[in-house]
C-alpha cells in the first residue's frame, strides 16, 4: 500500500511534561485508524502534528507531495455570521453542488433538517457539528482526520457517519485517523487502533474490542515479566544482605546487577478508580411526570426548530421506579435535556403534574459542566474538601485527598486550579462532586463527552453498581447498552416512546420517519410505538414496554391481562434458566481445570448448556410476543 504521511522520531513537551517521546509511525492507503488514550496523553497533539498544523520540538513529519488532508478540530471553527448554506458550500450555486450525488447524500445525511438560511451562530451544538462535518466531507481528501467527531452528534448522526466512512473509499484507497471516546464507533469503522500513553504509541490490529483484548494480553505478559523481575530483585538483595562486607569485586558486580533491576521498574501509569460512594436511602416513590405538556419560551432572535410555539412534550407520562435504569435517545432538539430539567424540578410544566418522593435527592451532570464555574478559582482538592473532609467509600473512610487521587488526580494535579483543567478532567471532577453529595437519583446528560475510554470504563464500573435510580441521556450506544436496562426515545413529535428493541429500534423508527418525509414518527406509525399516556395502575416495567403511553390496540382487556401473566411467568422461568446455565458453566470450568479432564463429562455438560440456551431463546420469543399485546 502506498505511503501517505508519517512521523519520524517526533517529540513534544509542555513545560516539564513530555507528551510524545521519539515517536515514529505512518499512514498508508487503506488505513482506518482509531486513537485511544487518557485525556492529556497527546491524542489531539499527535493528530495536529500529522496534519502539519503544528510542528514537533524534535523530529519531523513528512507527507507525499500530492496528499490532501481534511481536518476536523474539536473546537467550533465555523464563521457564526454566515448562513448554513454558505458555510458549507461557499458561493457555489445550488445546481453546482446538487448535481453531485455524493454531495447530495452527505447533505441529506447530516444537514437535511437544518435551516439552510439560518445563521451558524443560532444553531445548536449538534447542528453546528454536523455543518462542520458536511463542509469537510463534501471536499475531496486523501486523508481525513477527525478529532472527537461524535461529540454533540445524536445516535442517528453517529450511525450515519460510521456508514459514510465505511463506504467513502474502496478498501485499499484513502485513509482516516479518528480520535473518539465512542467505542461503538471505533469498532464499527476502524481496522487498527493506536494507544497513546506515557509518550509512546502502541499499535494494535482491529477496532476497540480487539484492542481491549490485545491490551489485556499484553498486560498479562508484562505482569509475568514483572513477576520474574521481582523474584530476581529479591534474590539479588538477599545475596547482598548475606554477603561479607570485606568482599570487593564480586559484591560490586552484584550491587550493580541489583541496582539495574531496581532501576528497570517502569513508571506506574495513572489509574482511574471510581469506588462506590455512600448513597442516601431511597423510598418507594421516586419521580413521576403525569400528563405533562411543555412548550419552551422563544429565544429572542432565534431560528431554532423548537421555537415558534410548538410543544416539546404533549401529554406525556413517565414514572421512575426505585433502582430504575433508563436510557434516553432522540433527535437533537427533541427535548432530552429539557426532560431531565423537568425531572430535576428546574422548570415547571405548562400542564400536568410533577411528583417527587419525600426521600429523593437528585444530582444532574450537565453537558457544559457549568456547575464548576463558581469554583473555577479553587483547586481540585479544595472543591472536594468543601463538601466534606472524610467520605464513606465502599464501607471505608477515606480522606478528600485519597478520593481525588483514586479518580486520577495525582498529588500534583490536586493543586491545579479548576479553570486550568481539561474538559475531561472537569467532567471527572464534577462527577465525583455529585457522587460525594450522596444522591439517590443520578441524571447524566451526555456523560461521555470529553472522557477517554479508560475513564469511561471506570465510570461504567461505578454505574454498574449504582444502587439508586439512574437516567442517562447519551448518543454512546456502548454506554447505554452497558449501564441501562431499557431505553426510551424522543422523536421530535412531542411523545415519549419505549424501545423494547433498544437503539437499533430507534434507528429503524428514524429511517421510517425520514422515508415518510416528515422527519418524525407520528402517533399512527406502525413501528410498534405508542402515543398518549400510561394508565396510573400500570407497573414501571409495563410503562416502558408501552413507551410510557397508552396504546391504541386491537387487543381486548382479557388478552392484555393474560399477556401480563405470561410475561411474569416467562421472566421467572428465564431467571431460573440463567441460574441453571451459570451452574453448568461452573461445572464445566471445574471439570476442565483438572489434570485428568473427563472429556465425556465436558461434552455432556456442553450439550446440557446448549439445551438451556435453546429453551431461553424460545422463552425470549414468547416474551416478545406477549409484550407486543401490551403495546
Amino acid at each position: 500500500m502506498a505511503h501517505l504521511l508519517g512521523a519520524e522520531n517526533i517529540s513534544v513537551s509542555f513545560a516539564t511534561r513530555t507528551v510524545l517521546d521519539s515517536v515514529s509511525l505512518g499512514l498508508n492507503q487503506g488505513d482506518r485508524i482509531g486513537m485511544v488514550g487518557r485525556n492529556g496523553d497527546g491524542k489531539s497533539t499527535l493528530m495536529r502534528l500529522l496534519a502539519q498544523r503544528t510542528t514537533p520540538d524534535e523530529g519531523r513529519v513528512t507527507k507525499r507531495g500530492d496528499v490532501n488532508i481534511g481536518y476536523l478540530d474539536q473546537q467550533d471553527v465555523l464563521n457564526g455570521d454566515l448562513p448554513v448554506g454558505e458555510a458549507i458550500v461557499g458561493d457555489q450555486a445550488d445546481h453546482e453542488w446538487a448535481s453531485n450525488p455524493r454531495i447530495r447524500e452527505i447533505m441529506g445525511g447530516l444537514v437535511g433538517d437544518v435551516d439552510w438560511h439560518a445563521k451558524v451562530s443560532l444553531l445548536s451544538g449538534g447542528q453546528r457539528r454536523r455543518v462542520a462535518l458536511a463542509k469537510l466531507l463534501i471536499e475531496d481528501h486523501d486523508v481525513i482526520m477527525l478529532d472527537e467527531p461524535t461529540n454533540h452528534l445524536d445516535v442517528e448522526g453517529v450511525a450515519w457517519l460510521a456508514r459514510h466512512l465505511k463506504e467513502r473509499w474502496r478498501p485499499t484507497e484513502g485513509a482516516f485517523l479518528v480520535v473518539t471516546h465512542d467505542r461503538w464507533f471505533l469498532d464499527e469503522v476502524c481496522t487498527r487502533t493506536w494507544e497513546i500513553h506515557d509518550g509512546i504509541v502502541d499499535p494494535f490490529d482491529g477496532g476497540y474490542a480487539a484492542y481491549v483484548l490485545a491490551r489485556a494480553e499484553r498486560d498479562r505478559m508484562n505482569a509475568v515479566v514483572e513477576s520474574k523481575r521481582q523474584q530476581l530483585v529479591k534474590k539479588e538483595l538477599a545475596w547482598l544482605r548475606r554477603g561479607a562486607p570485606a568482599r570487593t569485586a564480586k559484591p560490586k558486580f552484584r550491587i550493580e546487577a541489583a541496582n539495574e533491576l531496581i532501576a528497570d521498574v517502569p513508571e506506574p501509569r495513572d489509574t482511574v478508580a471510581l469506588n462506590k460512594v455512600a448513597t442516601a436511602r431511597l423510598g418507594k416513590d421516586v419521580l413521576d411526570l403525569e400528563h405533562i405538556s411543555y412548550t419552551p419560551p422563544p429565544r429572542e432572535g432565534s431560528e431554532a426548530k423548537n421555537d415558534g410555539g410548538r410543544p416539546l412534550f404533549d401529554n406525556i407520562t413517565l414514572r421512575l421506579a426505585p433502582g430504575e435504569r433508563l436510557g434516553l435517545v432522540g433527535v437533537n432538539g427533541a427535548g432530552k435535556t429539557t426532560l431531565l430539567r423537568l425531572l430535576n424540578g428546574e422548570i415547571e410544566p405548562d400542564s400536568g403534574k410533577a411528583k417527587r418522593g419525600k426521600t429523593v435527592k437528585t444530582a444532574i451532570l450537565t453537558q457544559e459542566v457549568r456547575e464548576l464555574d463558581d469554583v473555577s478559582d479553587l483547586r481540585v482538592i479544595e472543591v472536594i474538601q468543601r463538601e466534606r473532609q472524610v467520605f464513606n467509600v465502599g464501607g471505608k473512610e477515606v480522606s478528600a485527598g485519597q478520593l481525588v487521587e483514586q479518580l486520577g488526580f495525582n498529588k500534583e494535579k490536586q493543586w491545579t486550579p479548576v479553570r486550568d483543567l481539561s474538559g475531561g478532567e472537569r467532567r471527572r471532577l464534577q462527577l465525583l462532586r455529585l457522587l460525594v453529595g450522596e444522591p439517590n437519583v443520578l441524571m447524566l446528560d451526555e456523560p461521555t463527552n470529553d472522557l477517554d475510554t479508560d475513564t469511561l470504563a471506570a465510570v461504567e464500573d461505578v454505574l454498574d453498581g449504582w444502587p439508586g435510580t439512574l437516567v442517562v441521556v447519551s448518543h454512546d450506544r456502548y454506554l447505554l447498552e452497558r449501564v441501562t436496562d431499557h431505553q426510551m426515545a424522543l422523536l421530535g413529535d412531542g411523545k415519549l416512546r419505549g424501545l423494547p428493541g433498544g437503539v437499533d429500534q430507534y434507528l429503524e423508527l428514524r429511517e421510517e420517519a425520514l422515508a415518510a418525509g416528515d422527519g418524525k414518527v407520528g402517533p399512527s406509525s406502525s413501528a410498534g410505538a405508542a402515543s398518549g399516556t400510561v394508565p396510573a395502575g400500570e407497573s414501571g416495567a409495563a410503562q416502558h414496554r408501552s413507551g410510557g403511553s397508552a396504546p391504541s390496540s386491537t387487543h381486548s382487556e382479557a388478552e392484555k391481562r393474560q399477556a401480563k401473566k405470561d410475561l411474569n411467568r416467562i421472566e421467572r422461568q428465564l431467571t431460573k434458566l440463567t441460574q441453571q446455565a451459570d451452574k453448568v458453566k461452573e461445572q464445566m470450568t471445574a471439570a476442565g481445570s483438572k489434570a485428568d479432564a473427563d472429556f465425556e463429562q465436558l461434552a455432556e455438560l456442553n450439550k446440557k448448556l446448549q439445551e438451556i440456551s435453546a429453551e431461553q431463546e424460545e422463552l425470549e420469543m414468547e416474551w416478545l410476543e406477549a409484550s407486543e399485546v401490551l403495546e
